[in-house]
Parts: structure tokens; C-alpha cells; sequence
């Protein structure tokens, strides 16, 4: 599973078509047709009333928000966010009642279609534009929070609407997935780093579970495993052909296989959908290798792997995962770049996912070795980070104010010069002192996680508007 690409499950959507009889009906009529050919050339499951359950199978009376409503809750295992499509001015009540006899809880998509100025007679003109501010308008009354699309109109059948819809599949797949999320914890914090400590009893009244096991029962598995076992023997090719392993010892390859085999088997069967670990020191001092690289592979096959048992990083790794459909890294706010107050060094020691790097290879780990020795710090990854615009992102349990809070960021590694060791970039923040103070401030860690995409506005959304996270984004754009 770990070096397969992880799927997570299609979200299925509830649609309302919205209608008021003292606007053409005929439009919501088409409009239904239309989101329904929408969601199929997209691909999307749906559940939405039949043309003949309600008047063209549209919501406006209360009768039809019940039997929407209805239709809603025998499908509440499978749907995970709502469509309201506006093709005319539409029934504020028809919409709201639905959504509070439903009572999913998942997050709502309002789209109003645009009128065209040479169709503004009283059989074509939508007047969806200002149906749309009265539909949120009543939502807001009650309490019901929802998305808007990029523009206040846009018509259904547009590459825009398209668009709007792809980033609220990605906002409902976060919001699903973080209230039932299952995260491993391999190990316990190394004892110098009080700064990744959490609460697990905020993350559980959130949603998030985890699962926890000792260092030394995945010892134990591995010392189970024979060299020759098919499993083992696959890891080990999958690691050469992973990176460049071509001063690495073959007994410290096989180490890294039989861990990878055991973490594998764990994850699988604890159904979980990341794990954080205890790279140092016992796995040093008790098993001889550094375990960055399969650290490396579980990310890069969308199983975020965090190291220094970070759970509150891992957190973000699979949110920034979900919201880039690519993996996510967990680096350190490391170090200043020169006088450029703007620009920074992320980096990591390192564990980073393949897919980050420009190029890679498999090494000792400098800092391990310096301290305990060459001989057990093979397998770490090291390489320069792809010159691209990055997400960033730090999730904490606060435990003073029992909440959970982020900080989010987006800048660009650059190709500025930097002769060092580790996964690392030169990276630009605008007006990067102030995300420093704010970090320190507010009593952050000094890991972030982090992705290749630029996706602040996604994981804004989910977490401030339905997971009632305390985000704060540094640098939004207006």
C-alpha cells in the first residue's frame, strides 16, 4: 500500500436546483439537464431528486424541500457536499429548509447562472445574480456555512463553474476526511523536542484518532522477518530503484526493507492514513539505520510519514495532501538567507518525499553520523527542493484555549545559490518577519508542513469555515 498510490474515496454530491415561479421555470428546468451533464463529464457521483418526484425535479415549495431533504438523508453515508445550482432567481426558503431538514453537515457550493445582455426579456432574464445574495443571506440567518463560486455568475455549463466545482470536491475531501481520520504514532517524541507535543484528546474530540505502538514492537516484527522473505526482497528493489543506493551497504538496505514491510503490514491493517515516527535515537542505537527513506516512499505514495513523531505536522501533510492531490513534506522553519529579510532556508534532515527533489540519493545522515557514527546513520535523502511556488502549513493543538490552530503561508523556492546538506530550497515570503513573529507568538513548532501547489485558499476554506479550525493566513491574497 505504502509504494502504491493511495486513492481516497469519490465525493458523491447532493444537488439543488433552485426555482421561483415568478421567474422563467423553463431555465430550471434546463439548468437541472445541465448539472446533471456537468457532473458526468466530470465524473462525479450525485444524488439529486428525479424530474417527475417535484416540478421538473427542482426545489421552491416546502413540500419539495422535504422530499430533497429525504433524498438527502437515505444517501448521508455516501454524500459529502451539497451543490446549489441557481439557474433563475430561485426560493431562498426551498434551499435553506432543505439543508436544515438534511442536517449533513457537509459543506454547501452556491452557483448563480449569469444572465446575457441580449437576453434580458421577461422570458430569458435569470435574475440569479441577485437570488444568490438573498439565498446566502438566509443561510447565514441560519447558521448554514457555504462556498462561493469564484465569480458571484457563472454559467453551469463554463470551464469556470468546472473549476469552482474541482476545488470544492478538494474542500470537501478535507472536511470528510479530518473528522474520521486515523493517524499512527510509532515511537514517542524524542526528549529534547517538547515543541511537537499535542493533545490527543482535542484531536479525538475533532475527529482524529490515533493509534499508537512502541519502537520496540516494530523491532520485534522485524525480527520475525527472514532476509528471504518475497516481501523483504521486494522492498529492497523498490528502494534501488526509488534513488541512487550506491554507497549504501546492503545490511543496511535490508534493515530498511524489513521496517518498510512491518510499517506497510501495520498501516493496512489499522486502516490508517499516516503515521508519524521516531527517527532518532533509539532506532539508532537499537536497530542501525536512520529510517528517513522510508519515511520518503510512504509520502511519496500518499501515505504522509512524519518524522520526530510530529502528529500535529502529520496533520498537515494530509491536509495539504488532499488539497494538491500530490504528496506533502514536513520541513523545518531552518534558516535566514542572507540580509534578504523576504527569503529563508526550509529544510529537513531529511525525509522528504522523491517528488520534491530536483535529484536525490541515499546517504548517511551528516547529523546522526557526526554524533553516533556512520555505521548506523545510513538512510537518509538528500537533494535540492523543485523550484516551484509552495503551501505551507502548522497545525497545533492549544491546549491553553482547547482548539485546534494553523498557520498557513504561501511563497516560491527560488533558484537562489545555497551549498548545504539535507532536503532544502531557498524559499520567498512576502513580508516573512511577520509570519516569523507570528509563529513565535503564537507558540507554533518548528516544523511545517508543506506542498509544491499552491493551495492556501482550499485549506483555508475547509478548515476556518467547517472545521472551525483558528487559521490564521499569512499572506492572503485579496
Amino acid at each position: 500500500m505504502s509504494f502504491l498510490k493511495k486513492k481516497y474515496e469519490k465525493i458523491t454530491f447532493g444537488i439543488i436546483v433552485g426555482n421561483r415561479d415568478v421567474f422563467p421555470s423553463e431555465l430550471a428546468k434546463q439548468g437541472r439537464i445541465e448539472i446533471i451533464e456537468a457532473m458526468n463529464k466530470l465524473g462525479y457521483d450525485y444524488v439529486i431528486l428525479g424530474e417527475n418526484d417535484t416540478r421538473f425535479g427542482v426545489v421552491e415549495l416546502y413540500e419539495d424541500a422535504k422530499k430533497c431533504a429525504e433524498l438527502f438523508k437515505v444517501n448521508r453515508e455516501k454524500i459529502g457536499g451539497i451543490v446549489v445550482i441557481l439557474p433563475n432567481f430561485g426560493d431562498e426558503k426551498g434551499v435553506a429548509n432543505t439543508l436544515k431538514l438534511a442536517n449533513l453537515n457537509v459543506p454547501v457550493l452556491i452557483q448563480a447562472s449569469s444572465d446575457d445582455i441580449d437576453k434580458m426579456d421577461r422570458v430569458h432574464r435569470r435574475d440569479a445574480f441577485c437570488g444568490k445574495i438573498s439565498v446566502t443571506s438566509v443561510l447565514y440567518q441560519y447558521g448554514i456555512p457555504f462556498t462561493l463560486t469564484k465569480y458571484h455568475t457563472c454559467p453551469i455549463k463554463s470551464d469556470l463553474f468546472k473549476e469552482d466545482l474541482k476545488r470544492f470536491e478538494k474542500i470537501c475531501k478535507i472536511v470528510k476526511k479530518l473528522r474520521t481520520a486515523r493517524l499512527g504514532q510509532i515511537g514517542t517524541r524524542p526528549n529534547a523536542f517538547e515543541t511537537v507535543r499535542y493533545s490527543e484528546k482535542i484531536l479525538e474530540f475533532n475527529g482524529i484518532s490515533i493509534e499508537p505502538i512502541d519502537l520496540s514492537e516494530i523491532f520485534g516484527f522485524i525480527n520475525h522477518l527472514k532476509t528471504d522473505d518475497p516481501k523483504v526482497q521486494e522492498k529492497i528493489e523498490f528502494i534501488k530503484n526509488y534513488t541512487s543506493t550506491t554507497t549504501i551497504p546492503i545490511e543496511s538496505l535490508i534493515k530498511l526493507a524489513k521496517l518498510a514491510v512491518v510499517i506497510e503490514n501495520w498501516v493496512v491493517e489499522n486502516d490508517l492514513d499516516g503515521f508519524a515516527f521516531q527517527c532518532w535515537p533509539s532506532i539508532q542505537d537499537n536497530f542501525g539505520i536512520v529510517p528517513c527513506a522510508v519515511l520518503s516512499m510512504f509520502s511519496e505514495g500518499l501515505v504522509p510519514a512524519a518524522c520526530e513523531v510530529d502528529i500535529s505536522g502529520l496533520i498537515g501533510m494530509l491536509i495539504l495532501q488532499i488539497a494538491s492531490d500530490t504528496p506533502s513534506a514536513i520541513l523545518d522553519w531552518n534558516n535566514n538567507y542572507g540580509e534578504d529579510p523576504n527569503k529563508m532556508v526550509l529544510f529537513h534532515c531529511s525525509n522528504l518525499p522523491k517528488s520534491f527533489f530536483q535529484d536525490t540519493r541515499m546517504t548517511i545522515h551528516p547529523i546522526i553520523a557526526d554524533q553516533k557514527g556512520e555505521e548506523v546513520s545510513f538512510g537518509a535523502i538528500q537533494g535540492r527542493i523543485k523550484t516551484k511556488h509552495c503551501t505551507l502549513l502548522r497545525i497545533e493543538t492549544d491546549d491553553l484555549f482547547g482548539e485546534i490552530k494553523a498557520i498557513l503561508a504561501e511563497g516560491n523556492y527560488t533558484e537562489d545559490p545555497l551549498d548545504t546538506f539535507g532536503g532544502y530550497g531557498v524559499v520567498e515570503i512576502s513580508n516573512l518577519q511577520d509570519l516569523l513573529k507570528s509563529l513565535c507568538f503564537g507558540g507554533f513548532a518548528h516544523h511545517v508542513a508543506a506542498t509544491l501547489n499552491k493551495v492556501g485558499d482550499i485549506v483555508e476554506e475547509a478548515l476556518s469555515k467547517y472545521l472551525d479550525y483558528n487559521i490564521h493566513f499569512h499572506n492572503k491574497e485579496i
